[in-house]
């Protein structure tokens, strides 16, 4: 493996501007665009290892479709294609020798002009694939975590535009999420401007309550890719969902209350500002969820076998 100072984080090959280049040769300039004023978009994508013995990328098509999208919506041009970019997934995994793992495509302008308006500077491209395992823990994972209710409000719809994953945007989360850390938590939950509750630092969250799955709705929270699956996955098994605020005092009386995400997959929050949520650890109706996420994500479901994108 190549010695990366990434914090940990190394490989042997990083996707750049439409080729495989040596790990530690993914350099940048200094005065890139992205690094001064956060105008840039990324996605998170797992791959999971299946138990046929391959591997498999979860909603990669919807993924790299929102990663357009997020382009879109802050003007950048991305220089390839849907399925360049696709194929660049796969590409990188395969270089890497990783059954299982974490991608990070980017797409971030690159050095020239300086200012607010980045002019004619390049869009540039890169997708990077690595080993992660649970990025709230394997003890979250199964017994649950501890959040907080954050005192940084979730960026106003019409200023953050939420349908993108925009880097600068992240900077508020950033906050919220160290500010957590700090005061013991392992999570903050975010409160939109209007007070209601939004999602957490870098996932969409539900609440339980008398079996009933409720979800804030999408105009202040990000259109999460493991959130639509949960969501059609609940209904499948009969377990009713609606998208509908959800007030502060809603979270401490519900009897469950779970995070979804790329990274977090489907975690369960046992504690909130000191108040135990239900039973003090991972409820029936997330541990329904989650075991029927990680059936799919392995394989073994065949109902959502188009969810799955094998290498």
């Amino acid at each position: 493996m190549a010695n990366a100072s990434s914090g940990g984080i190394t490989g042997e090959k990083i996707w750049l501007d439409g080729e495989l280049v040596p790990w530690d040769e993914a350099r940048v300039h200094v005065l890139t665009h992205t690094l001064h004023y956060g105008l840039g978009v990324f996605e998170g994508i797992r791959c999971y290892a299946t138990e046929d013995g391959r591997s498999a990328v979860f909603r990669l098509p919807e993924h790299i479709r929102r990663l357009f999208d997020s382009a879109h919506i802050n003007l950048l041009d991305i220089p390839f294609s849907q399925a360049e970019i696709r194929n660049a997934v796969i590409e990188c995994l395969r270089a890497n020798g990783l059954k299982a793992g974490y991608i990070r495509p980017l797409v971030f302008v690159g050095d020239g002009a300086m200012g607010l308006n980045p002019a004619d500077n390049p869009v540039r491209v890169a997708v990077i694939a690595y080993p992660w395992g649970k990025y709230l823990g394997e003890d979250g994972v199964e017994n649950g975590i501890r959040a907080k209710v954050s005192t940084f409000a979730r960026n106003h719809v019409n200023a953050k535009m939420t349908k993108g994953k925009t880097c600068g945007d992240y900077v508020n989360s950033i906050l919220a999420k160290r500010e957590a850390l700090m005061d013991g938590y392992d999570e903050a939950i975010m409160l939109d401007t209007q007070g209601l509750v939004s999602e957490a630092s870098g996932e969409n969250l539900f609440v339980v309550r008398n079996g009933m799955l409720r979800t804030p709705p999408l105009p202040t929270v990000l259109d999460g890719i493991t959130r639509a699956s949960v969501i059609e996955i609940a209904r499948d098994k009969g377990v009713p969902v609606e998208e509908a605020s959800v007030t502060r005092d809603e979270l401490y009386i519900s009897d469950e209350v779970f995070l979804t995400g790329t990274a977090a997959e489907v975690t369960p929050i046992r504690e909130i500002d000191r108040r135990t949520i239900g039973e003090g650890g991972r409820g029936p109706v997330t541990e329904k969820l989650q075991a029927a996420f990680f059936d799919i994500v392995s394989g073994r479901e065949r109902k959502y076998e188009s969810w799955l994108t094998h290498l």
